[in-house]
């Protein structure tokens, strides 16, 4: 079941002056400490919504993945059930985004973030974890 409702919350908005858009939206908890999200992937020769399952040490993952890109590090999301977001920063500026399903699909976007966008998506984070902290509570140390 998908919710998109007053309680999803955007993990990740990335969004060009093109068009091109990929977002992973938070939409409900999924039992187990998993929340649910959606990946809606958007360019003039995809339009995909696809399935994707979070645990917490994922989104603690994030969090220091978002630390490593401000120095060129690439990183990526999901992969354990299925789809998965591979992101590449480029010297141009550029992310070099990266959306897989095994079973549906691979594509490839090219999307400039504004500046500062790691700080957004630092913030982002926190969002879902105010939105569900039963569920995404960060990893003891």
């Amino acid at each position: 079941m998908t919710v998109n409702g007053p309680d999803a919350v955007d993990l990740l908005h990335l969004e060009d002056a093109d068009g091109d858009r990929c977002v992973v939206r938070v939409t409900e908890p999924a039992g187990e400490g998993m929340l649910r999200a959606e990946v809606l992937v958007h360019a003039d020769f995809v339009d995909a919504r696809l399935e994707l399952f979070l645990s917490p040490a994922e989104l603690d993952a994030w969090r220091r993945e978002l630390d490593g890109i401000d120095l060129g590090r690439a990183f990526g999301l999901g992969g354990e059930r299925g789809v998965s977001l591979g992101l590449q920063p480029h010297q141009d500026g550029y992310l070099v985004v990266t959306v897989e399903d095994p079973e549906r699909l691979s594509v490839v976007l090219w999307i400039r973030p504004p500046a500062g966008w790691t700080d957004e998506h630092r913030g982002r984070l926190e969002q879902v974890r105010r939105a569900w902290p039963g569920e995404v509570a960060p990893a003891a140390p």
